[in-house]
């Protein structure tokens, strides 16, 4: 039996059985196709564990291979939802998580699976919420230097504003007879959202 240079490469590359299926093999029905429903419904809960995705059908009907869901998650690792706007995200992010509704919360959940930036910036963007509302500026320092050890330019730039007047903005989150905190609390936030917006777009 001879091999062609193409079919060497195709079964080189080939990370599971599915990646063969090529040609005639293409557009037919998959044993899987009545299971997406449910392992869609699955991944947007947080499930992205192929394995246990598979031990959760097998008890409904599933008569397929492991490999087969693993590639079919595998797909929806490599794939962000092109319906979801980064401002949408960065909306989401912005609020306060107990006012997101269920399907709202969900989708935020998915996309910071999919992907670790939104996940970071998630994280400093409700820790400095916290430092906001609870007034706590002495923790602002700590708060930017946190900031600039990570990849998140649009973050980097509200810290470099935050820098040029810090003294400032600390005693604005700290004293309570500061008569420019609301104005200041703000544009500090229209600040955030414009970083938080910059930042998701430049990883869409």
């Amino acid at each position: 039996m001879v091999l062609t240079c193409r079919t060497v490469k195709l079964l080189a590359d080939a990370t599971t059985p599915e990646d063969l299926f090529h040609g005639q093999w293409q557009g037919r029905p998959s044993v899987l196709d009545e299971y997406r429903p449910y392992l869609d419904y699955r991944w947007n809960q947080g499930c992205t564990n192929a394995w246990k995705a598979w031990e959760e059908i097998v008890p409904l009907g599933y008569k397929g291979s492991y490999q087969r869901v693993r590639a079919y998650f595998r797909t929806k690792r490599l794939s962000v939802d092109p319906g979801i706007a980064p401002r949408t995200v960065a909306g989401w992010i912005l609020r306060h998580p107990d006012s997101l509704c269920e399907v709202e919360q969900l989708r935020l959940k998915a996309v910071l699976t999919h992907c670790p930036e939104p996940e970071t910036l998630t994280g400093h963007v409700h820790s400095f919420a916290h430092i906001l509302t609870e007034r706590q500026g002495q923790r602002l320092p700590e708060w930017l230097d946190a900031v600039r050890q990570d990849d998140l330019p649009g973050l980097h730039t509200l810290a470099d504003g935050i820098d040029r007047d810090r003294a400032a903005v600390i005693a604005g989150l700290t004293l309570p007879w500061n008569s420019g905190v609301v104005e200041g609390h703000v544009n500090r936030i229209k600040m955030l959202n414009a970083g938080c917006s910059a930042e998701l777009a430049s990883h869409s």
